[in-house]
């Protein structure tokens, strides 16, 4: 198939800092990104194992979509540490009208636990190169279960501020959980 690389939207659409650069998701990424996804389902939400049909059908359709769109619904990146793909993520859930998105970010499972922390201060810098300054929204946030405690002070010093706590919001495994959402703002916007 051949698959786009580039979002009509974007007038740039790599976004780099030294080692580490985010491209408009790759179709040869989509296997690795699906494991990821299956193996973290804990604290996403997805309600089931994808198949590779299942994640094939996504691509050519939702994914492919979206490039060509003036207004998509999303926009993912493949996240590279030296030209590799080591994770995953995008801005989601993009409200238009009010000018913000939410922000997703998975991790190749076997280098979360040593490269959580870097990586998401990495993707958080490079995410806002898009979100701030090519789209011009206002707010970015992220959406996350009550599962991961480290999550928060990764964005936390990214400059992203505890917005809200949505009590016993989500059930896991018949056990309620919540979420909590942290923001930030774009200061060229104050």
């Amino acid at each position: 198939m051949k698959f786009p690389k580039s979002y009509k939207i974007l007038k740039q659409n790599t976004f780099s800092s030294g080692l580490f650069s985010i491209v408009p998701i790759r179709y040869e990424d989509r296997i690795s990104i699906m494991n990821w996804r299956n193996e973290q389902l804990y604290h996403l939400r997805q309600n089931q194992i994808l198949t590779i049909a299942d994640q094939d059908e996504y691509y050519e359709t939702v994914v492919a979509n979206s490039f060509d769109t003036k207004r998509p619904d999303q926009l993912l990146f493949s996240f590279l540490e030296k030209g590799i793909c080591v994770a995953y993520g995008g801005l989601v859930h993009i409200n238009w009208k009010d000018l913000n998105a939410e922000i997703s970010f998975v991790i190749d499972t076997n280098l979360e636990r040593d490269c959580f922390s870097q990586y998401w201060n990495e993707y958080l810098r490079l995410i806002e190169k898009v979100a701030f300054n090519e789209i011009n929204f206002r707010k970015i946030y992220t959406y996350a279960f009550d599962l991961r405690p480290h999550l928060y002070k990764a964005v936390e010093l990214a400059g992203f501020k505890k917005e809200a706590k949505l009590k016993d919001h989500c059930r896991i495994d018949d056990v309620f959980y919540d979420v909590i959402i942290h923001s930030k703002f774009n200061h060229k916007q104050a």
